[in-house]
Parts: C-alpha cells; sequence; structure tokens
C-alpha cells in the first residue's frame, strides 16, 4: 500500500475507477450486512478474485458461488466469532491476510467461556457461604424465624414482551450462515440434507436445535378426513423460538421435514422474529415464532412443546 492510505482507501479508488465492477460487486452485499461489515467483505471478494480465474463480472459460476461463499464464512468469523472446521479455518486465513478491520470485535473461545463460567459459579458458592454465615441461625434465607408460610404466584405463561428483540440479533446473524450455505451447496432444493445444514449453521452460531417427536395417532385436533394415524411428527426450535414442524413415517423422515420446513422461512430478504398466537394441547397461546416477508393464508400447526408455561414462585410473605 502507498503511503498511509488505508486498504479501503485503494479499494474505493479502484472501484471508482472500475463502475461496472463496482455495481457488480454491490450486488453481493445481503440485507443485514452492517457498511463495516461490506466494506471488509468487498475487500475479501476483490483481493481473491485473481485466485478464481474462471469468475467473470456479471457471470454467475460454481467458482463464483465458492468465493462468495468463503467470504461470508471469513465475514461471520471475524464479526461473529463463529468457528469451522480447520481446514476452512486456514484457508480462510491466508485469504483475509493483509486485510485490515478497524476496531475488529474480540471474540472468546468456548474454552475461554466455560472456564469464566466455572469461575463465576466458584465465586457465587463462596459468596452465598461467606452471606450465611453471617447470618443467625432464625434469619437464613433474609427471613426472620415464624415467617416460613410460601404463598404460591403464578406468572402468566407466555414469552415476555422483549423477547422477539432480544432473539432477532441472533437469527440474523443464522440467516447469514444459512444463506450462504446454501449457496455453497448450489442452491435450496428437495435433494439436500436439510437437517444437517440447519444444524450445522446453528452450531456454526453457537447455538443447538431442539426437536421434539409425537407420535401422529396421539395428535389431536386433526382434520375429520384424515384417516393415516402411522408416523410421526417433529416440531424444531432454536432458544424457544419456533422455526419448523414436519410429517413422517418414522422420526428420522419427520425430521428432516420439519427441517425443510424450516430452511424455506430463509428464502426471502430477511427472517423476523414474534409473538404469535397458535394452538397448543386445545388452548390458545402466544409463542415465539421465525417468520419470513410472506402472507400466510392459513394457520399455524399445533405446537408439540411449549417452553413458556406458567411458573410457580414463592412469596415469602406470611
Amino acid at each position: 500500500m502507498a503511503g498511509e492510505r488505508s486498504g479501503d482507501d485503494i479499494v474505493s479508488e479502484y472501484l471508482g475507477q472500475n463502475p461496472e465492477l463496482a455495481q457488480w460487486v454491490d450486488t453481493f452485499r445481503t440485507y443485514c450486512e452492517t457498511n463495516k461489515q461490506w466494506v471488509a467483505r468487498r475487500e475479501f471478494i476483490l483481493r481473491n478474485m485473481e485466485a478464481f480465474p474462471t469468475v467473470k463480472v456479471g457471470v454467475p459460476s460454481s467458482s463464483l458461488d465458492r468465493l462468495l461463499s468463503l467470504s461470508m464464512v471469513w465475514v461471520n468469523h471475524v464479526f461473529l466469532g463463529c468457528s469451522y472446521p480447520q481446514a476452512v479455518m486456514d484457508k480462510i486465513t491466508e485469504m483475509g491476510e493483509g486485510i485490515v478491520v478497524q476496531d475488529a470485535p474480540v471474540h472468546k473461545t468456548m474454552k475461554e467461556i466455560m472456564t469464566r463460567g466455572k469461575q463465576s459459579a466458584a465465586e457465587s458458592d463462596a459468596d452465598s457461604c461467606a452471606k450465611r454465615a453471617k447470618l443467625g441461625p432464625n434469619e437464613l434465607d433474609g427471613r426472620p424465624a415464624g415467617r416460613t408460610n410460601a404463598r404460591a404466584v403464578t406468572q402468566k405463561s407466555g414469552p415476555p414482551p422483549q423477547a422477539p428483540a432480544e432473539q432477532q440479533p441472533f437469527f440474523n446473524r443464522l440467516y447469514k450462515a444459512v444463506a450462504w450455505k446454501l449457496v455453497s451447496a448450489g442452491g435450496f432444493g428437495p435433494n439436500l440434507d436439510h437437517f444437517e445444514i440447519l444444524r450445522s449453521c446453528v452450531e456454526s452460531c453457537k447455538q443447538t436445535l431442539s426437536c421434539v417427536f409425537v407420535p401422529l395417532k396421539d395428535i389431536t385436533g386433526l382434520p375429520a378426513g384424515r384417516t393415516q394415524k402411522e408416523g410421526h411428527v417433529c416440531e424444531i426450535r432454536c432458544q424457544t423460538v419456533y422455526m419448523g414442524t414436519g410429517y413422517g413415517r418414522d422420526e428420522s423422515a419427520a425430521r428432516a421435514m420439519a427441517s425443510k420446513e424450516a430452511l424455506k422461512v430463509f428464502q426471502g430478504r430477511k427472517v423476523t422474529v414474534k409473538i404469535c398466537r397458535r394452538r397448543y394441547k386445545g388452548k390458545d397461546v402466544e409463542d415465539l415464532m421465525l417468520l419470513d416477508e410472506q402472507p400466510r393464508s392459513q394457520g399455524f400447526p399445533p405446537a408439540l412443546s411449549y417452553p413458556f408455561q406458567a411458573e410457580q414462585l414463592e412469596d415469602g410473605s406470611s
């Protein structure tokens, strides 16, 4: 680089001299990408185009798909802390060499997180023991003797109002991971291993899927004309957010169909977490749902699980 100019300045100057290239490369920016993330990924793409000689401006190709997939893997690692197999990590590290990201976030490894969690638990236990040692025999738990009658207080079931806003950032990250996973797989289609794609994307964002299976014969409220009672139904959630339901002859087939339905949501320009009403065990409940931008012509399938049951709390007053 000449003088003190940054990589961003050089890229901007280069694109200014090549407007056709600038217009073409900007079509690869995703809906949820911030300016900072896009500027870094754009530089990654431009720096590595020469390593993919079959990539031509304005011409789709498998080499272009691979370059774009690697660019998203790199930016997910740099900005979101996502991890991938070591061979992939080595590849993107080599391809990203020389790209300077100002004020790049620092991410803790899972080992560091687990170590810190154990330290916090130990510190909490030590504090609790110290507090109990200071209390008299009649003052344990902060209550004087004679005030041990507990009154059950029931919290309203359902997700808290702030839940969609709290969950949205994670699903924005997952949207990017799924989008580029599908690009590298050649696009969404019936012949993919839908569960494996969904599982790997969720785990790359450091979360896990939750699958619930129910035999079809145990589900009430099916349409009167439905006579088939064999098979299973699977419901998939992540972080308590409902993602999809599927039916199959066995649990594996039901899970595959539920994963396919979940991946369909990621085909639009964005995904949104919302609180919606649906049926659960014959009652209307509020549930957290992952939705696309398409209007729904029919209601949601009944829930097979409900992680927002009313909780019984103890009121310390007598």
